[in-house]
């Protein structure tokens, strides 16, 4: 299981991705970033939530009320044009940012670092 810190930072971006094939609520996405990390990253529904709010107030995605299921409405969220311009600027960042971090990695090649690891 990766560490809510290290991922914080792109909590946004892993939501909008999943927006921008469709709407959806916060269950089903929820559901749906741990089949697709392989259960090593769980979202809080606290950290869902508010960054579904952070989310709504900075206008990248908008809230609307679903067909009601089991006697309840669901809330759904949709991206707006300004959500794909910042997952767009959160694609670009995360490329650099991987750059950045890769290197100081020590690689499984890397013997005389391995060495010093042992």
């Amino acid at each position: 299981m990766i560490s809510s810190d290290v991922i914080r930072g792109y909590n946004d971006t892993m939501i909008l991705y999943l927006l921008l094939s469709e709407p959806s609520y916060g269950y089903e996405i929820s559901k749906r970033i741990r089949e697709l990390t392989d259960e090593k990253y769980v979202i809080k529904e606290t950290t869902l939530y508010s960054a579904f709010k952070r989310m709504e107030s900075n206008g990248y995605i908008e809230a609307f009320l679903g067909s009601e299921t089991y006697g309840k409405q669901r809330t759904y969220y949709k991206i707006t044009e300004t959500g794909k311009k910042y997952y767009k600027e959160k694609c670009k960042e995360w490329k650099i940012t991987k750059e950045v971090i890769e290197k100081f990695i020590v690689k499984e090649n890397d013997h005389e670092y391995n060495q010093k690891l042992s």
